[in-house]
């Protein structure tokens, strides 16, 4: 049998059923091709978050009743591919726990690959809303039914049932954002304008990792510019966030880039956290950068540099940075750095 060097020999290997997901910039499903690209240095990570590729992991080895989860922050390097240091010493443990014959794994082996995540380096813990959001991907994705919760969200949401809103849990908020279709986004968009600001920040945060369509971003956008005006900037930042999964973001971007008032630091980071796709333009990224260059409030080069190890953004990144006259905002922003 061929050695096991990487996490993508150990799955195959070990007949795992097994399901991955990026755990980075947003939640949604991740080709074991791409892990495997990866590990062969045959790619860069396609959606790095902070110098790492974040997954989940959700797998059964041999007669496991249950699934276990993982949740893996791979090291990379200043191009997005692996440094494997930490990814080998980790499989090396895998292999010593299970022993080197990973074809018998069987139920009783369970708990002692689950405690490699206890004390292991490369293991994370994601915020709560990422939870949420796998859970409620990984359920549908398993043909499993959704959570208890989801049943009051959509009667709420839905302007059938009056619920304490308090009462609405995240989960059943996730599992909504997951599983809504056209017509509910439809309802969505005209109940949207009346949602407790509570309710909306936190559907938001499920809404930005999915794909939407234009009414419903139309609507988080009148909601976001009626908050800007009031000064609730998080509440803006939240729908930006949430109507970056549409084809119709581009266009709010543009407008919100034109204002430098708008463009705070926060403001900036959402975008770029979740509408990096909408960067893929050749007037919006440079101005992007501007604007980011002339807030003094962000760190310019942790997010460009953060920006850059996207493998679509890398080149007009650094041609952007490149080609910057010394005297504009981000030619002054790298002077800087080599004083």
């Amino acid at each position: 049998m061929q050695p096991i060097h990487t996490l993508h020999d150990f799955f195959v290997r070990s007949g795992a059923e097994v399901r991955l997901y990026h755990l980075g910039r947003r939640v949604e499903p991740c080709e074991m091709a791409t892990l495997e690209a990866l590990e062969a240095e045959a790619a860069p990570w396609p959606m790095p978050w902070q110098g790492q590729a974040r997954l989940g992991l959700v797998f059964r080895l041999g007669d496991m009743s249950d699934p276990l989860i993982w949740f893996l922050a791979l090291p990379l390097d200043e191009e997005g591919r692996l440094d494997p240091a930490s990814r080998d010493a980790f499989v090396q443990r895998l292999l010593e726990t299970l022993g080197h014959n990973v074809t018998t794994v069987g139920r009783e082996d369970g708990q002692a690959v689950d405690n490699l995540m206890k004390d292991n380096p490369l293991a994370f813990t994601p915020s709560l809303p990422f939870q949420a959001m796998l859970h409620a991907r990984a359920s549908h994705d398993l043909g499993r039914p959704a959570s208890s919760h989801l049943e009051p969200v959509e009667a709420y949401l839905s302007g059938q049932q009056t619920l304490d809103w308090q009462a609405l849990g995240l989960q059943g908020l996730a599992d909504f954002a997951v599983r809504m279709d056209h017509e509910e986004q439809r309802r969505l968009s005209r109940r949207l304008p009346d949602l407790p600001t509570e309710v909306l920040t936190s559907l938001c945060y499920c809404l930005e990792h999915v794909a939407i369509d234009d009414d419903l971003a139309a609507a988080l956008r009148a909601r976001g510019e009626a908050a800007a005006e009031v000064g609730d900037i998080e509440t803006l930042c939240a729908c930006v966030r949430a109507a970056s999964g549409s084809e119709a973001a581009g266009d709010w971007f543009d407008g919100l880039l034109t204002d430098a008032n708008a463009c705070g630091p926060d403001l900036l980071a959402a975008i770029a956290a979740r509408g990096w796709s909408h960067l893929e333009d050749g007037q919006r990224l440079p101005r992007y950068l501007e604007r980011l260059a002339c807030c003094e409030q962000a760190d310019f080069m942790r997010v460009a540099r953060d920006l850059a190890l996207i493998p679509r953004l890398r080149l007009p990144v650094l041609m952007t940075l490149r080609e910057a006259p010394a005297d504009s905002p981000i030619g002054r922003r790298l002077v800087a750095l080599t004083r």
